[in-house]
């Protein structure tokens, strides 16, 4: 076969190391974000951030926040500067061999740490503790043998964070039968029943049922209707569960008054112990903007916390020579052109950010002013057209951004959704839908509560249009019972 050269000429798209890097920026969240942004400073001499653009952007903000320097803040601020200048300039010139700091200078420790710790409440983190960590403290506290002690560590191990045995005592029996030389399951039993005496009560419960008689039983045997809630737990927990009241009555034999005080002294037990130890972090969301009305109009401000303001170091810069070629000037170079599309990308999320939070605030202000309600329905397309952007611009604008309003904080995706058509010819959107479930369904006579054909007909009666199926799929999404498990004695 004879080899050959050939020129095609031909059109092709090609994203440039400028464009993906503008859309990797525009899709990140405000946490990676900000370690992106850390890490081009790290890597890159020519990125500095630029202070004095980020103080006067803040101190932008805070004034159309409105927001009053605290009582706290002005005490901490005129201590200090009781301290920077007075405190300071009152130093002896010598001192005692013998002398303590307390002997010369007043203890101002303890009035300044109060508001300092005050202050900074949020930044301290205490260590959590597992409910497992919870519970191996506690046996160290009990007298105990070695092989009973190796149990309790296997039925520890087994405890779930809601407090219950993850696993059946055949399980763990079989589990520690190479540990453990001659075990018989009544040994695990045992020492479960030690275990369960360990705070808080009803821990290492084997289900619902064992949780709460473990903590009817931990309860003074004086306590009003004790003996037929313990009968209740143990035989008709199922009746309970089905609010299956009538059958309850003649189970038990109670009249309905008392009926009701069983039920009452049930609810006041706790079906998950373990979460009262199982510690969480909190974790706070950023908002990217913010939305404020001012002057009867809502006005929109980017975070400037989470983007600080970025320039070229122009000690750097200046050292390149435009004629040499040298290794050093050649990697100037290239990190003065790095920083400068790093800077140009950015500005472009800022304002595409910008633009996309005032086009959704303009389309959404009966929810600003009413809440959930007045959700009004809506699409990418809408935002896509109006600012004449594609779709999945839209849609990496919308992931992971948050919106600090009135109503709290809300993620972008959430002023989307689909719209049923409504009597008058109008739209309603799915959101709006939701919370009109969730208002009638908390206003509702929990002696007979609502059920799904009742809602569409309420809403009906509303002129919005949804059919029974529609209900009850919002209504589970909303993690909202059925009626029959909503309805209540009491």
């Amino acid at each position: 076969m004879k080899q050959s050269l050939q020129l095609h000429i031909g059109q092709s798209l090609t994203m440039t190391p400028q464009l993906q890097q503008a859309i990797k920026l525009l899709q990140l969240s405000t946490l990676d974000l900000q370690q992106e942004i850390q890490q081009a400073l790290d890597s890159n001499m020519m990125l500095e951030v630029d202070e004095e653009e980020l103080a006067v952007t803040q101190e932008e903000l805070v004034s159309t926040q409105e927001r009053a320097e605290t009582p706290a803040e002005t005490t901490l601020i005129s201590q200090d500067e009781a301290t920077s200048e007075g405190s300071q300039t009152d130093v002896p010139d010598e001192l005692p061999v013998d002398s303590d700091w307390d002997d010369v200078f007043e203890n101002t420790r303890s009035s300044t740490s109060t508001v300092t710790e005050t202050a900074g409440f949020e930044t301290q983190h205490s260590n959590s503790v597992t409910i497992v960590e919870h519970l191996l403290q506690q046996l160290e506290l009990i007298s105990i043998s070695e092989r009973d002690h190796a149990i309790a560590i296997g039925l520890i191990d087994s405890v779930n964070t809601d407090g219950y045995i993850a696993y059946s005592l055949e399980d763990i029996f079989l589990g520690l039968q190479p540990q453990i030389e001659d075990i018989e399951l009544d040994e695990i039993k045992a020492v479960l029943h030690r275990i369960q005496n360990f705070e808080p009560v009803g821990i290492a419960a084997l289900d619902l049922a064992d949780c709460l008689l473990i903590q009817l039983k931990s309860l003074p045997e004086n306590v009003a209707f004790r003996k037929e809630a313990i009968d209740m737990v143990r035989h008709h927990l199922d009746l309970l569960a089905s609010h299956d009241l009538s059958r309850l009555m003649r189970r038990l034999g109670l009249a309905e008054f008392q009926l009701k005080e069983v039920i009452a002294l049930i609810r006041t037990l706790d079906p998950k112990p373990g979460t009262q130890i199982q510690s969480v972090d909190s974790e706070y969301i950023v908002p990217d903007v913010f939305v404020l009305k001012k002057n009867g109009q809502w006005c929109v401000n980017l975070n400037p916390d989470i983007a600080p303001k970025l320039r070229v170091n122009s000690t750097y810069s200046g050292m390149i020579k435009r004629a040499s070629r040298s290794k050093d000037n050649v990697c100037m170079k290239e990190h003065l052109q790095e920083a400068r599309w790093f800077i140009k990308s950015l500005y472009s999320r800022n304002e595409t950010l910008l633009r996309v939070a005032k086009s959704i605030v303009a389309k959404q202000e009966g929810f600003l002013d009413h809440g959930a309600i007045a959700m009004q329905p809506m699409i990418l397309r809408n935002i896509a057209e109006e600012l004449e952007l594609h779709e999945s611009t839209i849609s990496r604008v919308t992931t992971q951004k948050y919106m600090h309003t009135p109503n709290g904080i809300v993620e972008f995706k959430h002023f989307f959704s689909s719209h049923v058509s409504t009597e008058g010819g109008g739209r309603c959107s799915a959101t709006a839908i939701r919370a009109f479930i969730k208002e009638l369904v908390e206003n509702e006579n929990q002696k007979k509560p609502l059920s799904d054909s009742k809602i569409s007909d309420l809403l009906k009666e509303r002129g919005i249009k949804v059919a029974r199926r529609t209900i009850a799929k919002y209504r589970e999404a909303m993690s909202i019972q059925s009626s029959s498990q909503r309805k209540r004695l009491l």
